[in-house]
């Protein structure tokens, strides 16, 4: 049975020569400065934060962001905003584009919506991961709510469960598409609501803080945390939509790499 090596800096600096990976996956892990040499590198997936990739001494980098920008063209409205009405516009863009999403997904099965393709979150678990950044990054960091979250927010895999009980996550809820909808308009509407007041000096000012479990100790500005939840929305669309696609593609005949919600 392949063994399995979670949360560990063991391999940090190690090397591995003659070893098989055939099958192995690698998920929230740092890869910084790693080298692969002489390998075999065939029908191989990776997403992440790639930066100076360098494939059989070319590097890919400028190629793979050229190709993103062209797929998913919010992503240099995401880059290039600067001031109160880029964030508008922004936020604009994100609201249209999930209402298609959105529509889209409503075309297929609930049942289907809760499958997940090659260990992905499902479509569920990806508005729920949405409610979840709203609440952090928007409702405490910028509204300062004293309890922003509400308990069908998905927290990304990995957080201490004693931090996610303290802010009233429920990690045991499998809530149906219609229920988490209803929160995730409210979250959406909430962030409309601050985009719409935004002044270009509300940018720069520094947030409340307020100690609470998993929540950066340091400052940060309003500017960030809308940047933050922004960035959040356009990346996990882009998964979702090529989830759904391959949902999609694989219905009837049934060959997509599907895992149920644990």
């Amino acid at each position: 049975m392949a063994a399995g090596d979670d949360g560990t800096d063991a391999f940090r600096g190690a090397s591995f020569t003659g070893a098989d990976f055939t099958g192995a996956t690698f998920r929230d892990c740092d890869l910084r400065q790693v080298k692969v040499t002489d390998s075999w590198l065939v029908d191989v997936s990776l997403s992440g934060l790639v930066g100076h990739l360098v494939v059989n001494d070319v590097d890919v980098t400028a190629f793979v962001e050229g190709e993103l920008d062209r797929r998913h063209p919010e992503r240099v409205l995401l880059r290039e905003k600067r001031t109160a009405d880029d964030y508008r516009a922004m936020w604009d863009t994100i609201e249209r584009l999930w209402a298609g999403t959105v529509a889209r997904a409503g075309r297929l099965p609930e049942p289907v919506l809760n499958q997940r393709v090659d260990g992905e979150w499902s479509f569920i678990e990806t508005l729920r991961h949405l409610v979840f950044a709203t609440d952090k990054w928007a409702g405490y960091m910028i509204l300062n709510k004293p309890m922003p979250h509400h308990p069908l927010g998905l927290p990304q895999p990995g957080s201490p469960l004693a931090d996610m009980a303290a802010l009233g996550i429920d990690l045991e809820a499998r809530p149906p598409l219609a229920e988490v909808l209803e929160v995730r308009g409210t979250r959406m509407t909430m962030v409309r609501g601050i985009v719409d007041r935004l002044t270009d000096e509300d940018l720069e000012r520094e947030c409340p803080q307020r100690p609470a479990p998993g929540y950066p100790e340091e400052a940060h500005s309003v500017g960030l945390c809308l940047g933050v939840v922004m960035r959040e929305e356009c990346e996990h669309r882009r998964y979702a939509v090529r989830d759904l696609t391959a949902l999609e593609t694989n219905q009837g005949a049934g060959t997509a790499h599907r895992d149920a919600a644990p």
